[in-house]
């Protein structure tokens, strides 16, 4: 089972933009996630093809299980 944090922004053109994260804590809350999307944003860290970050969209923690067959 694989465990992957999933931050989605607005960017300048109102367009999303979104990054992943695997294994994040197990404990992790919604107020660290914002914290750190806020920062991303503050400090400018990251551009996308549509500009600036300007706004957090959604943050997500996604598990898949995987099936090999072969």
């Amino acid at each position: 089972m694989a465990t992957r944090l999933r931050m989605s922004f607005l960017n300048a053109l109102n367009n999303t933009t979104s990054m992943s994260l695997d294994d994040p804590k197990a404990d992790l809350t919604p107020a660290e996630v914002q914290t750190v999307m806020d920062d991303i944003i503050v400090k400018n860290i990251f551009n996308s093809s549509g500009g600036d970050l300007v706004a957090v969209k959604s943050a997500e923690v996604v598990t898949t299980t995987v099936n090999e067959l072969i």
